[in-house]
């Protein structure tokens, strides 16, 4: 039997630092996590669910700086073509060449805070660690955090592959 993650206060000072505090990043920088993943809510095509989900990565860049690259849900008339607000903002962070991701911000309309999907979790798994932090925030900034391996726990990675070119392959 699982057990869900507690809800934290997004008014609460003292936890957002104890957060930040062990996930190894800034208070700044959440709260640009928070303010970038609701603002990239705002740009999301979703005419037909009316579901509204932004995502924000805390990323680096080669040279170490700190980026952050949004992302928003986009619906088609043909459900499935849909895309993640989590899939844009990977597609869109890779495509630019970041390798480098500490932290993925998720934001929604509803509460408590919702996760990402299955085939985001998975998509998420391609490039960040298991322990990378989904900070995951309600429409009250209230906020869940989980790990990616909570997220997808026994998950697929690639190491778990052969690597390209080994014989038998």
């Amino acid at each position: 039997m699982s057990t869900n993650p507690p809800i934290h206060s997004g008014a609460d000072a003292a936890q957002i630092a104890s957060t930040c505090a062990q996930l190894n990043i800034t208070t700044t920088e959440f709260a640009e996590l928070q303010r970038r993943a609701t603002a990239a809510k705002a740009t999301a095509y979703c005419r037909y669910s009316r579901f509204r989900v932004g995502a924000t990565l805390l990323c680096a860049d080669d040279a170490g700086e700190v980026v952050y690259v949004p992302g928003a849900n986009v619906e088609n008339a043909s459900y499935p073509v849909g895309t993640c607000a989590e899939r844009v903002a990977f597609g869109t962070a890779v495509t630019s060449g970041i390798r480098t991701f500490r932290a993925i911000a998720v934001a929604t309309d509803i509460s408590p805070p919702a996760s990402p999907c299955g085939m985001c979790r998975q998509f998420i798994r391609e490039f960040c660690s298991l322990q990378t932090p989904v900070i995951m925030f309600d429409k009250n900034s209230d906020y869940v955090v989980m790990t990616i391996e909570q997220l997808l726990p026994m998950s697929f990675g690639p190491e778990a592959l052969p690597p390209p070119g080994a014989s038998g392959y």
